[in-house]
């Protein structure tokens, strides 16, 4: 977190002198020590950031592809005069253990287009989605699959 501190202000000055190298070093050292002191932020969860980041990494770019091919799907069901859509509502399940994994998993299926997360509980799912084509496999994704894997790296 401390890095990422550092580099924002770096990013933020738009230049870099060692003057504003220094400056940002102990500026990015007491926002560090703010939020291990006063919001439970514990120096092992950069450490566990650190495990994960690879896999997280590897998720946004999933989830942009995936973004990508959901929008030509829908341009072409919209756009085609041949074909008609129907639109179905999806209930499934999830094996996902933590919350923000299921919370992110609803946010990844709502930023695909074509598909909407109409309500999460416990590990319930309901998602409307534009065709049933769109529906496919939304249960065993590879959002699932990544989410799984990043939950088992606690």
């Amino acid at each position: 977190m401390y890095l990422i501190f550092f580099l924002i202000w770096i990013i933020f000055n738009g230049q870099f002198t060692w003057e504003i190298a220094a400056f940002g070093a102990v500026i990015s050292g007491a926002m560090y020590w703010f939020i291990c002191r006063f919001m439970n932020y514990k120096p092992r969860m950069d450490v566990l950031l650190c495990k994960k980041f690879f896999l997280i990494l590897q998720y946004i770019f999933v989830l942009i592809k995936e973004i990508i091919k959901a929008n030509f799907a829908v341009i072409k069901m919209i756009m085609s005069s041949r074909y008609e859509l129907e639109p179905v509502v999806v209930r499934f399940r999830t094996d996902l253990k933590t919350a923000p994994a299921r919370i992110l998993l609803a946010n990844s299926i709502t930023l695909t287009p074509g598909t909407i997360t109409v309500s999460l509980e416990e590990n319930e799912y309901v998602v409307h989605c534009l065709d049933k084509e769109l529906a496919k496999g939304i249960n065993n994704s590879l959002f699932v699959t990544l989410l799984k894997r990043l939950e088992r790296m606690d």
